[in-house]
């Protein structure tokens, strides 16, 4: 059986790598550092899950987000955004499936990936 994607959508090469191997177990991940990369590869691939930064080089989390919700073709893409600012998350909570605030715990994004897989 396949794994179902995950794009992890993170510029700090660090975050990115620990969420990426966080997922791997049970996705099929890719790093994406950048909100234009991750724009381009959402128009090419559906993902089933999408953990994403707010604040990226290019496009902003936040856009991307609308983007996803507004795109019929990622209706069943699931979000979990990973933000350091509580008024950010406040604000796009509504949108997004979960918001988890910076830190991250890696116990605790391995169990909601696995929630919404």
């Amino acid at each position: 059986m396949t794994k179902p994607l995950a794009f992890v959508v993170e510029d700090d090469p660090q975050l990115s790598r620990i969420f990426t191997i966080t997922l791997s177990e049970a996705f099929e991940t890719e790093a994406i550092t950048d909100g234009t990369q991750a724009m381009m590869r959402l128009s090419e691939v559906v993902p089933h899950l999408v953990v994403l930064d707010i604040n990226l080089p290019g496009v902003s989390g936040a856009k991307i987000l609308h983007s996803i919700r507004a795109d019929a073709r990622l209706a069943a893409t699931r979000v979990i955004l990973a933000t350091a600012s509580p008024r950010q998350a406040d604000e796009l909570q509504d949108k997004a499936d979960i918001v988890l605030l910076k830190p991250v715990s890696i116990s605790q994004l391995r169990d909601f990936a696995n929630r919404l897989k």
